[in-house]
């Protein structure tokens, strides 16, 4: 009989962790398991995916999550989404979908779905754990982004995102201490989605002498593949005749996506390469685009947020050069959805970034924080590279790294890692 994976996420399409969480059920099903997803917050009629009911009841868990989170900020709403206390969320154990699974696999389960107590009773049911960490969160006490902070290898103190600054035991340090004990003999086995998460994971205090294994998201390749950029162009009603550099987020104006840096690079290129204002357009793909065009020094195109993933593909392919100045980054879907259409990307050296970029091989990796360098970069991909030899190494990384058998491959060996460990437990 196949194994049954539930696959359990906050959301079932927003946010980059719901995307891949969603590939990889897709990958999973697609080579020989049968997976579901559960979610918070269920978006489409898809029937692999399962919502929860009581949708008052879920909004109370994540509002009073938030509430106790902004006591202790001392009623400050600076850093109220940057850390997550998990007090408070749904028991899951009891659905049908959890009783029937061999595997329950955490993804993203933040902002009040499941609470530390919860996931507690997922590991007292028996049930083999994988758990994918789409960030740091699950190896600290309270953040997602550590931004250099080194305490969380050994206990999380005096954090930065407190007030003042925290203290020897604050907050940090009380979630630390509770997901401590919640992971000692639990048989979490961990997955990082990238080499640097991975490598950071391990340094962790909470993560030692537990299994952490290093694969990345997967992407559909029969949806993201190279078209005739003439006729994407048209379908996604962008300029023909005018080469297209694109800019992708999710909100497009949220800091670490680096816009500030982007906005520079643009400026230094239009000042350099006059000629470009006639010949290239910018696209920006996410919302609040209309936030930001006018900073752009060359034309822009604000295209907004956009759900269609066939219109989304049609952007991609019709850019000539996708730039991705993000200050802090994991393994974004963005980098693999347009090498998959054939795009060469320009972006950082920065987090998951170098292992998805090889550099003047697929696309071009600048300086951490350069906008000088983001400049050049986009510059050698649109008039100095061989563009046919770039787009063949984009496809071809994706086919190889990438590719839904690939990474469903490494995941069935995680599952049965997982399962041998707790049938070793209970016998």
């Amino acid at each position: 009989m196949a194994m049954r994976v539930l696959i359990v996420n906050t959301s079932e399409r927003t946010g980059g962790a719901a995307v891949a969480a969603g590939r990889l059920m897709d990958a999973l099903n697609n080579n020989g398991v049968k997976a579901k997803m559960l979610v918070r917050d269920k978006e489409t009629d898809d029937i692999t995916v399962v919502g929860l009911n009581g949708g008052l009841r879920q909004r109370l868990h994540f509002l009073w999550e938030r509430w106790c989170i902004f006591m202790h900020l001392h009623f400050k709403r600076e850093h109220l989404f940057d850390i997550d206390i998990a007090n408070t969320g749904t028991d899951i154990t009891k659905l049908p979908e959890f009783k029937e699974a061999d595997v329950i696999h955490l993804a993203w389960i933040n902002q009040g779905f499941l609470s530390l107590k919860v996931i507690k009773k997922i590991i007292n049911s028996g049930k083999a754990v994988v758990w994918t960490m789409h960030d740091l969160w699950p190896a600290t006490g309270i953040c997602h982004f550590t931004l250099d902070c080194e305490a969380y290898k050994t206990v999380c103190h005096n954090c930065f995102y407190l007030p003042n600054g925290g203290n020897a035991k604050d907050l940090s340090t009380r979630i630390f201490n509770k997901k401590k004990k919640l992971y000692n003999n639990s048989g979490i086995h961990f997955v990082a989605c990238s080499k640097w998460l991975g490598n950071n994971a391990r340094q962790s205090g909470l993560l030692t002498g537990l299994q952490l294994a290093v694969i990345p998201n997967p992407i559909d390749t029969h949806i993201y593949y190279p078209k005739d950029k003439k006729e994407a162009r048209l379908h996604s009603t962008l300029p023909v005749d005018k080469r297209i550099i694109l800019f992708v987020s999710q909100r497009v104006t949220a800091e670490r996506k680096g816009m500030a840096y982007f906005t520079k690079a643009v400026s230094m290129l239009a000042d350099r390469y006059p000629e470009m204002k006639q010949n290239t357009v910018i696209a920006v793909l996410g919302g609040h685009a209309e936030d930001v065009v006018s900073q752009l020094a060359l034309p822009s195109i604000p295209l907004g947020y956009i759900g269609n993933e066939r219109q989304i593909v049609d952007i991609y392919n019709a850019a000539d050069v996708f730039v991705i100045p993000s200050l802090d980054d994991n393994l974004p879907n963005t980098i693999m959805e347009a090498m998959a259409c054939g795009v060469p990307s320009v972006g950082f050296k920065v987090g998951g970034i170098p292992e998805m970029i090889d550099h003047q091989k697929n696309g071009y990796l600048a300086n951490f924080k350069d906008a000088d360098d983001l400049a050049a970069g986009i510059h050698w991909v649109l008039d100095e590279a061989d563009k046919e030899a770039l787009k063949k190494q984009c496809v071809q990384k994706v086919m190889s790294c990438y590719s839904q058998r690939t990474v469903a491959m490494k995941y069935i060996e995680v599952y049965n890692q997982a399962l041998a460990f707790k049938n070793y437990k209970l016998s």
